[in-house]
């Protein structure tokens, strides 16, 4: 009945069987050799319609399965796809590695991923589609950024392992043999950054990996560059190893049970513990870290490192105090731990309060943590954030709507405000940049040689300066930019469990005002305006 020609179609002597219409020549086909042929309807119907028929009509052709291979945008993925033959000669993997050498892919590529989609041609039925990834190109791996390895116990580690008695209670005001070291002592190594791995796309291009960032090992007082490894930091001095940013520094370290009247003020060149009290209007000033295992009421402590208190910093009102008319004062270089505040003045890099701030007036240069370390739940009523760049707290404001101040991101005022003065003095150099051109052009028509000469090296030198300096300028300016976008970036307030009534939130020069209670939720600058957006875990 059928019959196949040289050119893969499949003919019908109509003559010899004279079907009656279409449907018996399909029903015909799908029971003959011929079944997975793709059918030609239109040669068909186009023989019941002609009042003068062919003596043989075609019904259906061969096709050949058919591959081919698309790339991704950004060539970092090729995907095949296959039709499945009609009848047809399937596709073998020599032909189909072709294919893929021809679409360009050079890399990535893994034959079972190939093989896998072949397969396909024994399990799909004739003319179905299937696609599969058949090369991967490989992302860049950034390089580790350096990073510090400590060598001894500093002075916060210590104190953050208090001496367990033989009964299996805690002593929370021994902390065991005072961490100190002698000269010599290796105190911190830098792990340099790693180069990163190349990445590559299907096609074979490279993609460069960026290095891990690196810093200067920094030797802090008492301490100093080992002479025989320069990734090596070791103490000059005997004393107390404290953590300074990308190093360390080693501190002489004073021990008092109370500051009150009978000790007087302490003033310290180094690191200063205090293992009871700071009492009422007492002094400590420490060049090193401060440390307190008791509290401090209505005291006043500046170190020029860190400040530990591991009870209540408790203050009152009092206008002729200090500008914040508080009692209580304390200010760090570094960052400073308080269980509870109350009434106090607190400024550092960071300030860290475990469980509540009652009316405090708080100043960070990057966050300000009400509450535990991991989810913190503290409590921040009243007072004023004078300026930070994130603040965290469990509960923010208080129900009852009491006014409170928090300002995040004030520093960039002060940047703007830079920014302008610099585009004046850039302003102010270039006119004279344009006088000096002026002069040139007059200097140009002298004629005497000599004076010619002379003047054209004098305006040169000013021209020069002038030149630096709006160099100078340029830079200076974009790089406050580069700070003030960052800053606005990173600047937040999270409050984990409520932000409530009253709390006026300062982003920058943008305000928003609180005239009710939010569950969970975040604030931060999107757009030029304070979005509040609520948590969902």
């Amino acid at each position: 009945m059928f019959k196949l020609a040289h050119n893969g179609n499949v003919l019908l002597d109509v003559a010899q069987l004279n079907p009656p219409n279409a449907a018996f020549i399909i029903e015909a086909l799908e029971r003959s050799p011929y079944a997975d042929c793709e059918i030609d309807r239109d040669s068909i119907d186009a023989f019941f319609k002609s009042e003068f028929p062919e003596k043989q009509l075609v019904v259906a052709k061969k096709v050949d399965a058919q591959l081919t291979i698309e790339l991704s945008d950004d060539k970092m993925t090729a995907t095949a796809h296959l039709v499945t033959a009609k009848g047809g000669a399937m596709i073998n993997l020599e032909k189909a590695k072709k294919a893929i050498i021809n679409a360009g892919v050079s890399r990535g590529y893994k034959q079972a991923y190939l093989e896998k989609i072949l397969q396909k041609q024994l399990e799909l039925p004739a003319g179905s589609n299937a696609k599969g990834i058949i090369a991967q190109g490989r992302p860049p791996q950034d390089g580790q950024p350096a990073k510090l390895v400590a060598h001894v116990v500093t002075m916060r580690e210590r104190l953050k392992q208090p001496k367990l008695r033989e009964d299996g209670s805690v002593d929370m005001r021994d902390f065991g043999k005072l961490a100190s070291v002698a000269p010599g002592t290796l105190l911190v190594s830098k792990q340099p950054p790693t180069p990163g791995k190349e990445g590559f796309t299907v096609v074979g291009d490279s993609i460069e990996a960026k290095e891990g960032d690196d810093f200067e090992l920094t030797a802090g007082e008492g301490t100093e560059i080992s002479a025989s490894n320069p990734l090596e930091l070791v103490a000059s001095i005997a004393g107390c190893p404290s953590d300074i940013q990308n190093g360390m520094r080693v501190d002489d370290v004073f021990t008092i049970k109370d500051v009150d009247v009978r000790s007087g003020h302490v003033d310290f060149n180094g690191s200063v513990i205090v293992t009871h009290t700071v009492g009422p209007g007492m002094k400590v000033k420490a060049k090193g870290d401060i440390t307190v295992m008791g509290s401090v009421e209505s005291g006043e402590l500046i170190s020029g490192g860190h400040i530990d208190v591991k009870q209540a910093v408790i203050g009152h009102l009092d206008h002729q105090n200090n500008d914040q008319g508080l009692t209580c004062c304390l200010v760090a270089q570094g960052d400073i731990h308080i269980a509870h505040g109350q009434y106090c003045y607190l400024e550092a890099n960071n300030v860290y309060i475990a469980k509540q701030s009652n009316h405090c007036t708080i100043k960070a240069k990057q966050l300000v943590q009400i509450g535990a370390d991991d989810n913190p739940r503290g409590k921040l009523i009243g007072g004023e954030v004078l300026d930070t760049q994130m603040l965290v707290a469990g509960e923010i404001g208080s129900e009852s709507g009491a006014k409170m101040i928090v300002r995040l991101a004030r520093h960039g005022v002060e940047l703007t405000q830079e920014t302008d003065e610099c585009l004046k003095a850039l302003s102010k150099t270039s006119a004279q940049l344009n006088t000096l051109q002026q002069t040139i052009e007059k200097a140009d028509l002298l004629k005497d040689p000599e004076k010619k000469k002379q003047l054209m090296a004098k305006i040169g030198a000013t021209q020069m300066h002038y030149c630096q300096e709006a160099e100078a300028l340029e830079k200076k300016m974009s790089d406050m930019e580069s700070q003030l976008n960052e800053l606005l970036e990173n600047s937040k307030l999270v409050a984990n469990q409520a932000l409530n009534p009253g709390v006026e939130i300062h982003i920058f020069d943008r305000v928003f005002k609180t005239t009710r209670s939010y569950p969970p939720c975040t604030a931060a600058l999107v757009e030029g305006k304070i979005e509040i957006e609520f948590k969902t875990s």
